[in-house]
């Protein structure tokens, strides 16, 4: 791995970590603000109102513990969809751009073998969404022990956020492979954030329309279960290491044709 690549990279690629961290951090301390009985029991009533809404949005399960509340109100829907953003942001930037401008070129004729570029590149993503996950968990005790200390069960929220990892390593392995695969800069971009958002559109669809269920059956996304996680249920944690294992695997995959692939640089 080339340090000075991976410095480099995670440099540029600051701004818009702190911008994404920061506007989770915000949701995340709104939600844990809004973790009262009073309130619950309105946001129960909202969404007896509103049923198909909230379980489009992954919002539906009934949230008797302040944990439940954060699962249900972060991990459902906010915390898998404003990071793929970030990963999109990250595999443009480190990827798909220099490619499509030829400034790719400068990185290539360095003493700096492929494959060692390829594995950098992959490692500052995985760092990048390290990060994320890290300051999001951060931020999370850290509101709830200002709030409401001795609430929260961290042990069942760390479950889930690794099990929420695996799910981010999936995307960016297919983001990431994608732009590695691809020559056109916007299906270089937009196979692999596209497939993801089309995941998340058919996993939306299945909660709530009636007869769709069967898009659950092929689809990746499904395989994480924050709830599962959380309490040590079912296939969970296995379907968990599946996503990250596949992601993994497509990282590698998008290396082996980043080290073979022509560039027109």
């Amino acid at each position: 791995m080339s340090l000075t690549l991976y410095a480099r990279e995670l440099r540029r690629g600051v701004l818009p970590f702190f911008v994404i961290a920061a506007i989770l951090t915000m949701y995340i301390v709104s939600v844990v603000y809004m973790y009262d009985p009073k309130i619950t029991e309105n946001l129960s009533l909202i969404m007896s109102t509103m049923p198909d809404a909230f379980a489009a949005f992954g919002m539906s399960h009934a949230a008797t513990t302040m944990t439940g509340f954060m699962l249900n109100y972060l991990y459902g829907f906010l915390f898998t969809w404003v990071p793929l953003l970030l990963i999109m942001m990250t595999v443009n930037r480190m990827v798909v751009r220099p490619i499509d401008r030829g400034s790719l070129a400068c990185v290539l004729s360095s003493p700096v073998s492929r494959p060692c570029i390829a594995i950098t590149l992959a490692a500052v993503m995985l760092t990048v969404l390290a990060s994320m996950l890290a300051l999001i968990i951060v931020a999370q005790l850290a509101c709830a022990e200002a709030l409401f200390p001795g609430e929260l069960n961290r042990a069942e929220l760390l479950r889930a956020s690794v099990g929420l990892f695996c799910l981010w390593t999936f995307m960016a392995g297919l983001c990431f492979a994608s732009a590695c695969t691809f020559r056109d800069a916007r299906a270089a971009l937009w196979v692999g954030g596209g497939a993801c958002l089309l995941m998340f559109l058919a996993k939306m669809a299945a909660q709530v329309g009636k007869g769709l269920e069967f898009l659950q059956d092929a689809n990746p996304v499904t395989l994480f279960d924050p709830y599962g996680l959380a309490a040590m249920s079912g296939d969970a944690a296995l379907d968990a290491a599946i996503l990250a294992v596949v992601g993994l695997a497509l990282l590698a995959m998008g290396a082996a044709v980043f080290c073979r692939r022509d560039f027109d640089v």
